[in-house]
């Protein structure tokens, strides 16, 4: 690959990560003209904008979650379909964070740079798999690149429940993580009786219009979690913490985050990010020149690989 990458390529200003050369912003933080987004978590995808690239699930959410103000015109690109925008050309490839995640391929004058988005190679039924192609600069997350930080099996995670033999009340995002911890109850925890806030459903609708059904679940009834059958009620966070006094029931929280987890001993570490590890293999995959670091610290992979790759902190 020829060594032109230009530094300025990417720059981080008000509105989020922009691209001179192209003049559109990657998952900007304020609403713009033009904004490339890689997936439809609220802290990637904002309302508002002028013009939006994004993939046909990507949409779908953002309609639901934002409605009239979810953007003027959007250009809907499947994965492997380039566009190009300002003299760069982007190709979306699929990142195993979610239905509809993807990262951006970009290239120009002859120097490609693959922003990742959120990814995850974990196995998820619930998504495409992540998948990788080379390029000279890699701008991935790094939200857990640290060499302690190992996300555990997630099916291991999910046999925890077999042991719980009364309700659980089980906190989770609504978009992606919910979708995921359904599929992998109804494969390894069958005898459970999913219930899903309502506020999940619609979310749950769409996986199932895109062709991905999520498995065995029915809406929450105020009735049936008064019996002890083994049900399983998925809350979104914002309602979580309103069960507080809910009786006769395990809490349990489902995230990669410890601040999230109810206490030490009851944990469900259920990730859909990267770990170190993770981290490493994306290197092993992408072959860069140079690694472009945001959301999280990059300080451990630039001590990681000294002089053999150059480590940026966007950030």
């Amino acid at each position: 690959m020829p060594d032109n990458i230009l530094e300025d390529f990417l720059t981080i200003n008000p509105n989020g990560l922009y691209c001179k050369y192209g003049n559109f912003y990657l998952d900007p933080t304020q609403p713009v003209t033009i904004a490339v987004i890689s997936h439809a978590h609220a802290d990637h995808a904002v309302s508002g904008n002028d013009t939006v690239y994004c993939t046909e699930a990507t949409h779908a959410f953002m309609a639901l979650r934002y409605g009239r103000n979810t953007g003027k015109v959007f250009n809907i690109a499947a994965y492997h379909s380039t566009f190009t925008i300002g003299g760069v050309d982007i190709t979306f490839i699929s990142a195993g964070h979610m239905l509809g995640s993807a990262q951006v391929l970009m290239e120009y004058k002859g120097a490609r740079y693959l922003y990742t988005g959120d990814y995850k190679v974990q196995p998820d039924a619930t998504c495409d798999p992540i998948e990788w192609a080379e390029a000279d600069v890699l701008i991935t997350e790094s939200t857990f690149a640290d060499p302690n930080v190992l996300h555990p099996d997630p099916v291991s995670e999910i046999k925890k429940l077999n042991d719980i033999k009364i309700n659980i009340l089980l906190g989770a995002y609504a978009l992606g993580k919910s979708q995921r911890l359904i599929n992998l109850m109804n494969e390894h925890a069958p005898q459970k009786k999913i219930l899903v806030h309502h506020r999940i459903m619609p979310i749950n609708a769409i996986y199932a219009r895109m062709g991905y059904p999520i498995g065995r679940h029915e809406i929450y009834g105020r009735k049936l979690m008064k019996n002890q059958e083994e049900f399983v009620y998925i809350v979104p966070p914002f309602t979580f913490d309103s069960y507080i006094r809910a009786k006769d029931v395990k809490r349990l929280f489902a995230s990669g985050w410890n601040n999230l987890q109810v206490n030490k001993q009851d944990t469900l570490f259920i990730s859909d990010h990267v770990d170190w590890n993770d981290i490493l293999m994306a290197v092993e995959h992408v072959k860069p020149k140079q690694i472009w670091t945001l959301h999280g610290n990059g300080l451990h992979l630039k001590k990681h690989f000294g002089d053999k790759i150059a480590v940026k902190i966007l950030n």
